[in-house]
């Protein structure tokens, strides 16, 4: 398992200045296109989102009073609750309005016809799957993965690939008020 701590991640500016990105994981990495990425933005003022035609996403709020997402005759839907997936397709022309100010999201994309991808918010242990690619994050409280790791902390988690030996066994909660999100990603058979 590939660990991380998102706040030693490098942050890049958006294109439209609306926020930030900090990259957990690419793949495949080193090329222009990816298959899946996981990343997370820190929303800093409402505008248009980029559209990733043939990509699903799932956005996930962290932190913050929430964020709206609307397109027109589509869907009209406020992210408020930390820990909430909410998958929608890359297609779709989106505009972002920030109702409480700043958030932050975790942005999971997914090539269409390649991957797919389940967010969901866990607090019982996990288990990777064989030949699933994915990723964890800390929402609150302590995790462990089965390696000799340090404990895992809000913020913080990892993420593997489908040809990695072994992602690391179960990651299990340490304290009991232990959430997290768990990404499974499998490619298309």
């Amino acid at each position: 398992m590939h660990h991380f701590d998102v706040e030693s991640l490098p942050a890049g500016q958006w294109r439209n200045g609306g926020g930030t990105t900090r990259e957990i994981a690419s793949r495949p990495s080193g090329t222009d296109v990816f298959g899946w990425r996981a990343s997370v933005a820190d929303i800093t003022r409402g505008g248009p989102f980029s559209a990733f035609p043939g990509v699903d996403r799932t956005l996930t709020l962290l932190t913050g009073d929430g964020v709206r997402l609307t397109c027109p005759g589509v869907f009209d839907r406020v992210l408020a609750r930390a820990g909430e997936p909410f998958g929608f397709s890359g297609d779709l022309d989106l505009v972002a309005e920030l109702p409480g100010g700043p958030c932050r999201v975790l942005n999971l994309m997914a090539r269409r016809g390649s991957w797919t991808a389940r967010v969901e918010r866990v607090t019982d242990p996990v288990v990777p799957r064989p030949g699933h690619s994915g990723v964890f994050y800390v929402l609150r409280g302590t995790w462990q993965d089965e390696s000799a790791s340090p404990a895992l902390r809000p913020g913080q988690g990892g993420w593997w690939d489908g040809d990695d030996a072994a992602p690391g066994g179960a990651l299990v909660p340490l304290s009991p008020d232990a959430a997290a999100l768990w990404a499974d990603v499998a490619p298309v058979e």
